[in-house]
């Protein structure tokens, strides 16, 4: 797992801290959505689906502050839109840095090279950068040709700089393993401190609605692209949270692991679902009906779910505090996962996108880069 050795003693302190007191939920990575607003309108996204006048808001820094210092969350994940937008983006990472908190701004990179002289390098400061792929089908994903190239370049850049640069690669029923796995030798010949990787929710409101997975689907799909792993291969993510996207490690959701923060307040009950807000972290804890979600509640909107805002604080929670998880840790780190055997009879993934005729291209969205 590519996570420095001061991130990690932080979050297992932290996760021991909360046992030790008796806290059964807890906030690991809070997710801090400054504003909606992007400068690319993927097929498979439902973030930016709201109107106008929304669009144009941002938080303030000190609304993120306030929200920062009530969660407690050791880790704070900026996603959006595209944070990149916002104005005092740079003051507000500066804010979170000054809180030691270590942070994860999620960009697709288009605005990265013409801002990157607002931030300074730290060890609290990580970009991550968009790939759903490599060339052609993350360009395909995002709806706009040429931004997987600025990706790369936006990556050399950050990492000459000083910078920790991780990614965060969304998969679709269209992903092809073979070309995932050579996308992953890319991105550890540039240099990428960790990848994340992870099946896409169907959110209602995405324009495509063919490209989401369903459960089998997914593991079929992971055991491909992560079986067999080289060695040189570096994820931010957690082993057993691998093992779950590949059907070898059986996890329950934790919804409360990454409470969102945005616009509208608290958003009940996590990242991915819009059912609701309270005005206080406190009240969206204590109010939230959690046996409502997750696979084990039954709720339709969680069944083929396994997106790493759920999962991966399981999974973090498992590897301390049971032993089972912990020597399961131990081993794969020592020795490696080793190879994963292939569910047979799936159900049929989509193709991997090939370059149609001239017009025919689906969902190819072509849109000005907004200016910060």
């Amino acid at each position: 797992m590519a996570v420095p050795i001061s991130q990690m003693w932080t979050v297992a302190s932290y996760v021991l801290r909360q046992r030790l007191q008796g806290r059964k939920r807890y906030p690991l990575v809070l997710m801090l959505e400054p504003l909606f607003r992007c400068n690319l309108a993927c097929a498979g996204c439902g973030k930016i689906q709201y109107p106008a006048d929304i669009l144009r808001k941002n938080l303030t820094p000190e609304q993120c502050f306030k929200a920062v210092d009530e969660c407690g969350a050791p880790m704070v994940s900026i996603p959006g839109g595209e944070p990149l937008l916002h104005p005092q983006i740079d003051e507000i990472v500066a804010g979170l840095v000054a809180r030691k908190k270590f942070i994860y701004l999620c960009t697709n990179a288009i605005l990265l090279e013409k801002h990157i002289h607002r931030f300074k390098p730290s060890k609290y400061l990580s970009f991550s950068i968009h790939l759903d792929g490599p060339r052609e089908e993350h360009d395909f994903a995002v709806c706009r040709e040429g931004v997987y190239d600025i990706a790369i370049s936006a990556i050399k850049t950050a990492v000459s700089k000083g910078f920790r640069v991780t990614t965060n690669t969304t998969v679709y029923n269209n992903g092809d393993p073979e070309s995932m796995r050579k996308m992953f030798d890319t991105l550890m010949d540039l240099g990428v401190e960790g990848m994340m990787v992870s099946p896409g929710y169907a959110y209602e409101k995405a324009p495509d609605q063919d490209l989401f997975l369903q459960h089998k689907q997914t593991t079929r799909l992971f055991q491909k692209m992560l079986g067999n792993p080289k060695r040189r291969w570096k994820f931010n993510l957690s082993p057993l949270f691998m093992e779950f996207l590949q059907g070898k490690w059986d996890l329950e959701c934790t919804p409360w692991g990454t409470p969102t923060y945005n616009l509208f307040g608290w958003q009940k009950p996590c990242y991915l679902l819009n059912e609701g807000t309270c005005e206080t972290f406190q009240e969206l804890m204590e109010t939230t009906d959690w046996p409502s979600y997750g696979k084990a509640s039954g709720n339709s909107k969680c069944a083929d779910c396994m997106v790493h805002c759920g999962y991966e604080p399981t999974a973090v929670a498992e590897t301390f505090n049971t032993w089972k998880g912990f020597a399961r840790v131990a081993w794969t780190t020592l020795f490696g996962p080793g190879r994963t055997t292939i569910d047979p009879d799936p159900a049929p993934l989509q193709p991997a996108p090939t370059e149609p005729e001239q017009g025919d291209r689906p969902v190819q969205i072509r849109l000005p880069v907004l200016k910060s």
